[in-house]
């Protein structure tokens, strides 16, 4: 592999992680709330916990470990119910939170390491994930990068830091915005959208099912 074949191994990464975060789900629900609520800080922290998994799950599929994705693929059933009922908990919390205990909680280590682990957990209990970046991967021509471990490292770096460049993005755009929210709209904002989690978690546990 020359230095040309690493740089456009890692663009391509770069688009594909992007590409994967941007849409939003119950994640990017989520890290708008906890931006809003508690800081860019928390929010980045949140959407670096799902950034990790898409790089786990670009692993998966860069390194061409197909045995792992039939395993998760196999037990996707489970999986969702999983994360499922984890989203409807988040929701509820969500819905139930106030501003000052929400910025309080997420001020501590303890809140730092929740946020991370959260999104994380949600992101990696969504098997369609895998079948997601083996469908990008198979677009943009890097399907066989799995032969090549220097190759397959550039590209799961790239996505790491595509999806990262994302909850950068979005965070700090939201967290722009944040001095114009009141305590009574940030009450709203944790209503609608414990509400909008509740219903992403439900739909997961009907499909699961």
């Amino acid at each position: 592999m020359d230095g040309s074949d690493g740089h456009q191994f890692f663009f391509r990464g770069l688009i594909i992680g992007f590409s994967i975060a941007a849409p939003v789900g119950p994640i990017g629900v989520l890290c708008i709330r906890r931006t809003l609520a508690s800081g860019r800080a928390i929010g980045l922290i949140s959407g670096l916990g799902a950034a990790t998994a898409d790089a786990l799950y670009g692993s998966i599929a860069g390194f061409g470990l197909t045995f792992i994705s039939n395993i998760l693929v196999s037990h996707q059933v489970w999986l969702r119910i999983i994360g499922g009922l984890f989203l409807c908990y988040l929701g509820i919390t969500t819905f139930m939170a106030k501003p000052a205990q929400s910025a309080a909680a997420a001020a501590t280590g303890k809140g730092l390491v929740g946020a991370y682990a959260s999104t994380f957990f949600l992101t990696v209990t969504n098997p369609l994930t895998i079948l997601s970046f083996a469908a990008i991967f198979a677009g943009l021509g890097v399907a066989s990068a799995g032969s090549n471990y220097i190759t397959s490292g550039i590209l799961v770096l790239g996505v790491f830091l595509g999806s990262a460049l994302w909850w950068l993005l979005l965070t700090s755009s939201i967290n722009i915005l944040k001095g114009k929210f009141s305590d009574r709209s940030l009450v709203w904002v944790n209503k609608i959208s414990g509400l909008i989690i509740l219903t992403f978690g439900i739909v997961s546990l009907l499909i699961g099912l």
